[in-house]
């Protein structure tokens, strides 16, 4: 059974129903941010338009937390923090730090890294408050490799999807484009469906942690109504993506073209579902614009925007200690207002 069975919670407190709302924009966010490396390769390619990208993936991406289990919210919600520093200074610290930095990155129009975000929020919050032995080592463990390998591991997928792609098309007409947009359809239905369950599940996670630490839950269980808010906030947050920062994941690398759209999400939704399965929550945005580099320089070095990957490199380095600290100083500030 993907889903435990969660005991009944009937008349909230405020700090639940206030967390579960903040859980909800960061996910809004989250969606309006990490859409566009799904939804930006189909725009660039002409293989669908700007609404039915968006509406193609946001109907992926509702369905997508339902699927594949709960790993990666075991992980956020069980493996990062001692019980004892699930407290709601801390949830509250963790929670709007990431948001803050996620809607910071979408004026900037830079592809961030939720799990970035959240996992520096929650473990600078944590660290200030309940010191280092209220972090898991277990849990950083997951989050750090997830997080600093999957960016390498897909630019060597794109790299060598494109190659293979191209190997076998050797010969073909120009009309193959055709065959490879309507593939890109496909290959982007299983990204969002891969984005939907690894990001979806981070939403989930810092719910039932809400939940834990207002006095709701005794202990981490998935509600279904947890699941389904979380698909939702994800999904319309898709709905309102930003044309800047899918601008900058689909035409400002290189000029993308079917084959590499195809190749760029077919190997991302491969790494992302692989991560999730593991329980290792990964950026999306940055799943997705290596994947491209590395399509990119299959083809030609010198297609690549380098500088575009500096700036990407440079918020991607930013994200964890800006959040983390974030987090230490709102929990400061939460300490002594919350019980």
């Amino acid at each position: 059974m993907p889903f435990p069975v969660a005991p009944s919670i009937s008349l909230p407190s405020i700090h639940a129903v206030l967390l579960v709302a903040i859980a909800l924009l960061f996910g809004f966010t989250n969606g309006k941010n990490g859409s566009a490396g799904i939804v930006a390769p189909l725009i660039a390619t002409r293989a669908l338009g700007y609404r039915s990208a968006l509406l193609l993936a946001a109907l992926a991406e509702a369905v997508g937390p339902f699927l594949f289990g709960i790993a990666v919210a075991r992980t956020i919600g069980q493996d990062l923090l001692a019980p004892s520093a699930i407290t709601l200074p801390v949830v509250y610290a963790a929670l709007l730090a990431a948001t803050t930095w996620n809607s910071f990155s979408m004026v900037l129009s830079i592809p961030t890294s939720a799990s970035h975000a959240l996992a520096g929020g929650m473990i600078g919050a944590a660290w200030i408050g309940h010191g280092a032995d209220a972090i898991l080592s277990v849990g950083v463990i997951k989050i750090v490799v997830a997080l600093m390998v999957s960016p390498l591991l897909s630019m060597i997928a794109g790299y060598a999807m494109l190659q293979t792609v191209i190997f076998l098309a050797h010969g073909a007409s120009p009309r193959i484009n055709r065959s490879f947009r309507h593939g890109q359809i496909l290959s982007a239905i299983a990204l969002a469906l891969s984005f939907g369950s690894n990001d979806g599940q981070k939403i989930m996670g810092m719910i039932v942690l809400g939940l834990v630490a207002a006095g709701e839950l005794p202990a981490f269980s998935m509600p279904l109504w947890v699941v389904a808010a979380s698909a939702a906030s994800l999904s319309l947050g898709t709905l309102a993506a930003s044309r800047g920062t899918i601008q900058t994941v689909g035409r400002k690398f290189f000029r993308l073209r079917p084959v590499h759209g195809f190749s760029a999400q077919a190997s991302s939704a491969a790494v992302i579902l692989g991560a999730g399965l593991l329980g290792g929550p990964v950026s999306t945005s940055h799943v997705v614009s290596s994947t491209i580099v590395g399509a990119g320089t299959a083809d030609r070095m010198q297609m690549v925007r380098w500088t575009v990957v500096e700036r990407i490199l440079f918020s991607w380095l930013v994200t964890f200690p800006a959040s983390a600290a974030v987090g230490m100083a709102l929990h400061t500030l939460l300490r002594g207002i919350l019980p």
